[in-house]
């Protein structure tokens, strides 16, 4: 390394302007250059007005070194050999710190000149961390890159989550509507048996209605044939229709009473030949007709099954049977007396 040149002196008078001061050449700092007269520094101007002192630049690098490095411009230039004074104060400084050649990427510019333009291995790996610089932008696209096909994996599953919400929402409803048909049928159904199970019951308890109603009641003849029915259209009844229902038997075959009653009229009635009437204590009268004989009188009270008369043609007949007629509450018009007889848990 070559020796650097003494600093020149400066007066702190006024300057004057001579042709030596007008060619200054580039001052390197010494030991000799640097040490502080009467605590001021002498300070030399360099070309482009820059003015460096050895304790800025003694400064700077311990900064350099205390911050763990220092960047190396990638402008292939030769790196610049700076060497360290030994300022007063600065050793106990210079003892803390570590070494400088053990710092990456500053070997290099901290030299004692024992090293330069040798090219050795060392100074090399240990520039290297900070000369890769330039690396920068293949990291940052491979950054972007990453970001970018991170971004697109976050939408793709959320896309994936909206689709699997969606998905399972339309199962739950489709469940729900499933569930909500089952409990339907089930309710309809439930509704269906049980209106059966109703219908059946009052079907039941009519039967068993009738059949204790049976018991006090009595078709009026045994052995009969039905040779007329009501309202059966002919010129053979004044009214234009058949007024009652016949049950055909030998003359002289017994007629009973159907139910229980008063007789309220037994004797010859015209067309409808000998006939007894037998009132119900609900006010029905039926009509006995045609007998060849009656056995009660006015008045009488009878009880089912009583005899009251014979089968017979007298009236207005073409052959022996018993004409009989129903008429509730005494109405001159009568029923069916078929239909009046099943209500009663007869068949005839």
């Amino acid at each position: 390394m070559a020796s650097n040149r003494p600093a020149p002196e400066f007066s702190y008078g006024p300057r004057e302007d001579t042709a030596d001061q007008e060619t200054w050449e580039e001052w390197n700092p010494t030991e000799e250059s640097v040490r502080p007269v009467r605590g001021r520094h002498r300070v030399a101007r360099q070309r482009g007005g820059l003015a460096r002192s050895s304790t800025v630049l003694g400064v700077g690098v311990i900064a350099a070194v205390g911050a763990g490095g220092i960047a190396t411009a990638q402008g292939g230039k030769p790196a610049v050999h700076i060497s360290m004074p030994d300022l007063p104060g600065l050793s106990s400084v210079k003892d803390s710190l570590p070494e400088a050649k053990s710092l990456p990427g500053v070997g290099t510019l901290i030299s004692d000149g024992s090293d330069s333009g040798s090219g050795s291995a060392d100074s090399d790996a240990a520039a290297a961390p900070l000369t890769n610089v330039g690396n920068g932008t293949s990291d940052a696209g491979e950054a972007l890159r990453a970001r970018i096909l991170a971004q697109a994996e976050t939408q793709q599953d959320a896309a994936d989550a909206a689709e699997q919400r969606a998905a399972e929402e339309a199962a739950a409803k489709q469940a729900a509507a499933e569930a909500a048909a089952k409990q339907e049928a089930a309710e309809k159904q439930a509704a269906a048996e049980k209106k059966a199970a109703e219908e059946e019951a009052k079907r039941k308890a009519e039967a068993e209605r009738l059949a204790q109603l049976a018991k006090s009641y009595k078709l009026p003849v045994a052995s009969y044939t039905i040779t007329g029915t009501f309202g059966q259209p002919g010129s053979m009844w004044s009214s234009g229709y058949h007024t009652g229902l016949d049950f055909a038997a030998s003359t002289g075959t017994p007629i009973y009473a159907i139910h229980s009653g008063t007789v309220t009229e037994a004797g010859w009635a015209g067309s409808y030949g000998y006939r007894t009437v037998l009132t119900l204590d609900d006010g029905t009268e039926l009509w006995f007709c045609h007998q060849s004989s009656i056995s009660v009188s006015v008045g009488q009270k009878v009880t089912t099954g009583d005899v009251i008369g014979r089968v017979g043609a007298t009236g207005n007949v073409t052959g022996p049977h018993l004409h009989l007629e129903v008429h509730p509450g005494g109405d001159a018009t009568g029923v069916d007396p078929a239909v009046w007889l099943r209500g009663k848990g007869l068949t005839p």
